[in-house]
């Protein structure tokens, strides 16, 4: 009987680790046909210009070179956008950031496209450049699109702020910042795009969103749907990243195979991969927040401020999550959030892991923690007085009707860390060279897209007459291990081993559009639509059941790869041999399943609804040791806690646990892609820092359990909520070491001792040891210890 959770919950193999670990799984620059072309970008040498004049025609006679194209020669449309259609295919009459593609390459190999390219001529006329997101709000800043820079507007209201401060003993009020943050996926973009039999064009690449690139791609060159077909390859790692960077990539290749007649490849180097791409959005923040003396919050009132670069990309979407959350799982009868989206001249910003979230968390848990120094109660505290509970409502209005978790997951945090004890000792040490300090920060974030659209997904289970089982889906697996969770929702309704599926990738071709694979979505709205799938399957295979053994269906079950009388534990068939059967009696064995994810509501003007259908609830703790001789920051111990629902593969959750955490700490601490009047400052690895194995510390993870009716078997998400709360976790715990609070991530040895902006060459090997030691004196007396 489906219900017995033989397989959901247990450390299932992946589908896709045996082609990984043994080299056989194809990444889209393992696709390769006879006679391809080799597709090059020429991009902008300018942040900011308009374009001239392009003369192609050196580049065209180049022996070798089979097509040159500029915006002028695209047939269809030439901007996308899956929000706001405003990114460029090919830049036409202006470029506004330095990874814009000014014109297309087709040449029989990369060394004759990349020649091509340095022969063609573009001549510019210079333009103001803007960087600094408030300053593109300003009145006289130089206009990126139409007339004006802001694109983005989100609002909540809740009650009269003015009253709410009025009622406060008093204010807390403060500014954040935080930094472009590059992917940093170990595969780099890459296509390949074949003229298909039929017309149209076949594309086989890293995709992360197939059906927002094919919709870009088919009015790019002015086909329909149905003659552009998208094939995901294997991905070696996206976190949002591989969405328009691809869209572009897909339509320029589609348009070089269109002209030729020829497959034609596209693969950027890592410099062309971190030129063009999006980036974490930076943020501004401003909190202002009254309170009592006992710590309740009377009023909120917040500012944020987002770089979304030259173009809208996902900044709509980004920005509503993080006006929605902003408040935090907490308390407050009065609220009035403002965020806002600018255009500048930096590379655009769009979805990353965490989607909004990050930003306004690193925000949230800092005041938090604010708060409970000035009222004089731990950060444990605080929280546990002003956290939600079952039935609270949120700034947006909306009540939680499901299981909320947050003081949970705060309790087991704390405990797991014996975070009360350490934090009170660690403040009250006596000042020494390695100085540690334990830090704490909580989150609820809305499940799936919520009310930012359309949320609905299909999969379908094709049961074969030997008894083994193809399933495909139209939510797309990015690594994060969407093909095993629905796998095993399959495995577990029809009652077989997992080894007997095998999962497709997504073909735009195969499956129906199923919206983009984002917002932790995939176990939730794919694995419901493998369950109901599956199921479908399950009610025909028992009927069958039924007429070859007379025993009545409500007495029979799927289980172990057998048919089963549950009355009498006898099996009755195995699973081959009622498959085969039921063929044979011509009854289908294939199961459409489709799921629309529960009503949600928003009111953009008034700044309220019902934003999404249900929330997870974690907490992180981190120690740190900090030295105070050299500025590092090693976190050495780390506990994470997530309610998710219910963890369909436990070893997967934990890896999507830790995974958050080791991306989390290189957000707090290490990763910023700097930007300067437009230019980015590096390119690659050797200059863009990430955490490595040496970094990450011993993370011990806690898996809370709250099923959930909304989601397969109770599931609901993990893979975001990880990762947006270790930079809190984190800076709170160097406060809590050094007594210096951070305001701007990432929190290195500038932004903890130094007070201003480092070279690249103190940053990797600071000689500011006098400095530091001067800063640290002045610590100490104000904390009241001893040098």
């Amino acid at each position: 009987m489906v219900g017995k959770h033989k397989i959901i919950g247990k450390p299932e193999r992946r589908v896709d680790a045996w082609g990984k670990v043994t080299g056989k799984a194809k990444y889209a620059e393992d696709y390769t046909v006879g006679h391809q072309l080799w597709g090059k970008v020429l991009r902008s040498k300018y942040p900011h210009a308009k374009i001239l004049s392009i003369d192609t025609s050196k580049a065209s006679e180049l022996l070798g070179v089979e097509a040159v194209l500029t915006a002028r020669e695209i047939p269809g449309s030439n901007v996308f956008g899956i929000v706001v259609k405003n990114q460029q295919i090919l830049a036409d009459e202006r470029v506004r950031f330095l990874g814009d593609g000014v014109a297309l390459v087709a040449a029989k190999s990369k060394e004759i496209a990349d020649h091509a390219l340095a022969l063609i001529d573009v001549q510019y006329e210079l333009l103001p450049v803007v960087s600094d997101p408030e300053e593109a709000l300003r009145p006289g800043a130089p206009l990126i699109h139409g007339d004006t820079n802001e694109f983005v507007h989100h609002k909540v209201r809740k009650g009269d702020v003015a009253k709410g401060f009025a009622e406060a003993d008093f204010t807390i009020e403060r500014k954040f910042k935080t930094q472009f943050v590059e992917h940093a996926y170990i595969e780099p973009e890459a296509v390949l795009a074949e003229p298909a039999e039929q017309g149209g064009v076949k594309i086989t690449g890293s995709v992360q969103n197939l059906f927002s690139s094919r919709r870009s791609v088919a009015e790019a060159l002015g086909i329909s749907l149905n003659r552009v077909q998208i094939i995901q390859s294997t991905l070696g790692g996206s976190f949002g990243g591989k969405d328009e960077v691809m869209t572009s990539m897909c339509c320029r290749a589609a348009l070089l195979a269109g002209r030729t007649g020829k497959p034609v490849k596209m693969v950027n180097t890592r410099e062309e991969s971190m030129l063009e791409s999006y980036k974490r959005h930076p943020y501004v923040l401003y909190y202002k927040w009254g309170a009592k003396k006992d710590g309740t919050i009377t009023a909120m009132e917040i500012r944020v401020v987002a770089d979304g670069g030259a173009y809208a990309s996902m900044s709509p979407f980004v920005t509503w999550r993080s006006v929605v959350q902003a408040t935090g799982p907490y308390y407050c009868e009065n609220v009035k959030t403002d965020v806002y989206a600018a255009y500048t001249n930096n590379n655009y910003t769009g979805a990353m892991r965490g989607f909004g979230s990050p930003q306004v968390d690193f925000a949230i848990e800092s005041m938090m923690d604010e708060l409970a120094e000035a009222v004089g109660v731990t950060p444990l505290e605080i929280r546990m007085k002003n956290g939600f509970e079952g039935g609270a409502v949120t700034a947006t209005g909306q009540k939680l009707a499901h299981t909320v978790s947050l003081k949970e997951v705060l309790s087991k945090a704390a405990q797991e860390l014996g975070f009360e004890e350490k934090w009170r000792r660690y403040r009250d040490a006596k000042a020494v060279a390695k100085r540690r300090g334990v830090g704490l920060a909580c989150s609820y974030r809305g499940v799936s897209l919520g009310a930012e659209g359309v949320d609905a997904a299909q999969t379908t289970v094709s049961v074969q007459t030997d008894g083994s089982v193809i399933v495909s889906s139209g939510v797309t697996d990015m690594g994060q291990g969407a093909q095993t969770q629905m796998a095993q929702i399959t495995a577990e309704v029809l009652g077989i081993s997992v080894d007997r599926i095998q999962f497709l990738n997504t073909n735009t071709s195969g499956v129906a559009d199923s919206g983009p694979t984002v917002a932790s979505r995939g176990t939730v709205m794919g694995g419901l639509a493998a369950k109901n799938a599956a199921e479908k399957v399950r009610a025909t295979l028992l009927e069958v059941g039924s007429e070859l053994t007379g025993t009545p269906v409500d007495a029979l079950d799927l289980a172990d790869n057998y048919l089963v009388n549950e009355r009498t534990n006898e099996r009755l068939a195995s699973f081959g041999e009622l498959t085969a059967a039921c063929f044979n009696k011509g009854r289908p064995m294939i199961g459409l399943g489709w799921h629309k994810a529960p009503r949600t509501s928003w009111h953009e003007e008034e700044g309220k609804g019902d934003a999404y259908f249900t929330f997870v609830y974690g907490a992180n703790a981190a120690e740190v040791e900090v030295d105070t001789e050299t500025g590092r920051v090693n976190v050495i111990d780390f506990v994470s806690v997530h309610d998710v629902g219910k963890a369909i593969n436990r070893a997967m959750v934990t890896g999507q646990m830790c995974g958050g955490v080791a991306m989390g700490l290189g957000y707090g601490l290490l990763e910023e892609f700097e930007i300067e009047a437009g230019i980015p400052k590096q390119l690659n690895f050797d200059e863009y820092l990430i955490p490595t194995s040496m970094d990450v510390p011993r993370i011990k993870t806690v898996i809370v359990e709250n099923e959930d009716p909304a989601g397969p078997f109770g599931a609901k998400s993990v893979g975001e909520p990880t990762n947006e709360l270790a930079a809190p976790a984190i800076v709170n715990a160097i406060y809590n070491a050094t007594g210096k609070r951070v305001y701007e991530i990432p929190a290195n040895l500038e932004r903890v001792f130094l007070g201003h902006k480092l070279t690249r060459h103190d940053k990797r090997g600071s000689e500011q040891k006098n400095a530091f030691d001067a800063v640290m004196v002045e610590s100490c007396k104000v904390r009241g210890g001893s040098e």
